[in-house]
């Protein structure tokens, strides 16, 4: 960690916060102040799957919450149902857009005065955090900036074998498929899974590097290239990884299927698909996604994009950056020089 990093780190004062989901579910908020107060409104930032609010600052880099910190954000994490720093518990997108995502911006709105927030959210957080947005169940939401994908998961040929056939053979006996497998010792399906995926991922030696890719994508490896992780956030990268549960696949395999994000299963009061109506929202997107990213191909933020402007012209904004995954647009070493300033360009544009 460089002297500037680790300066701008121990700076940081973290205050938790505890609170319960709409349905009673904890969950926790982790609020950063920097060595200067905010001088701008609140911002949240969502992880993705099986991944922890923690996700957004590597130790040993500049992180995004870093940068926004120094740019005078009010920045806060959000430790969802699917966090690995909580107790794991079944859920589907539906549950954490229904019932996470505005129990966290009201407590924000409360603890804070905000008459509106931003949200930086990645995979799954984006997911989730765009059906509440689009269902008009988060109003106080005036931006959002989403990684990866957000209403239309397009995803690599290779997972789709994955989520229709392989994921069946799972869901029989397995709740859910857990990275750390990567690290042993398991028996039985786990130690056949991850003996498998060792042999298919020979370009890492890091277990959790070579789960990750099976879970979550289709690439050698899928979820970063590697060119862009130093060895310390890398090796870190292999603890920040947890339990997904099978339902969630699941989910994705009907979205994909049907084109767009559909429920899980059909609710009183939230849309059954998502992009087939006008958004309940007036909230401007800025979606980002990586030109090499496999566990959602880039398309899928462009589909997205089309069906938002479709309805709103002129309002959203793509961004495909060259030579990134999926999640090194978080935790790549120049991450802060390729990436962040354009999504702090995008939380500073006037709506």
């Amino acid at each position: 960690m460089t002297t500037t990093v680790t300066a701008a780190r121990r700076a940081q004062v973290d205050e938790h916060h505890f609170l319960k989901a709409d349905d009673g579910v904890a969950l926790t908020l982790i609020h950063v102040r920097g060595a200067a107060a905010p001088t701008k409104p609140p911002v949240l930032l969502v992880h993705g799957a099986g991944m922890r609010a923690e996700s957004f600052r590597p130790p040993a880099i500049r992180s995004l919450v870093d940068a926004l910190l120094e740019d005078g954000w009010d920045v806060w994490l959000f430790n969802w149902r699917g966090s690995t720093d909580l107790d794991a518990v079944p859920w589907t997108l539906d549950d954490v857009a229904r019932y996470d995502h505005p129990a966290a911006v009201r407590y924000i709105v409360a603890q804070t005065g905000a008459t509106s927030i931003k949200a930086i959210a990645h995979c799954q957080g984006s997911t989730s955090l765009s059906m509440a947005v689009v269902a008009g169940l988060v109003p106080e939401i005036d931006t959002v900036v989403s990684n990866g994908v957000s209403l239309h998961p397009v995803v690599p040929r290779f997972s789709k074998v994955k989520l229709h056939a392989l994921r069946p053979l799972f869901q029989s006996g397995q709740p859910y498929v857990d990275v750390a497998w990567g690290d042993g010792p398991e028996k039985g399906v786990h130690l056949v899974t991850r003996s498998m995926v060792r042999l298919w991922h020979v370009e890492c030696s890091n277990p959790a590097c070579n789960m990750a890719s099976f879970a979550l994508g289709s690439g050698h490896p899928a979820i970063w290239r590697h060119r862009n992780l130093d060895r310390e956030t890398h090796a870190w990268l292999a603890t920040e990884f947890g339990k997904i549960p099978l339902a969630l696949y699941a989910q994705i395999a009907k979205s994909e299927r049907a084109g767009q994000l559909v429920a899980f299963q059909p609710t009183e009061g939230m849309p059954v698909r998502y992009a087939s109506a006008a958004p309940q929202s007036t909230a401007r997107f800025a979606l980002f996604t990586g030109s090499e990213n496999h566990a959602f191909l880039p398309q899928s933020q462009q589909a997205t994009h089309a069906y938002l402007e479709k309805h709103q012209p002129g309002r959203h904004t793509v961004h495909v950056i060259p030579d990134y995954g999926h999640a090194d647009v978080f935790v790549g070493h120049r991450a802060h020089l390729d990436v962040f300033p354009s999504m702090l360009e995008e939380l500073n544009r006037e709506a």
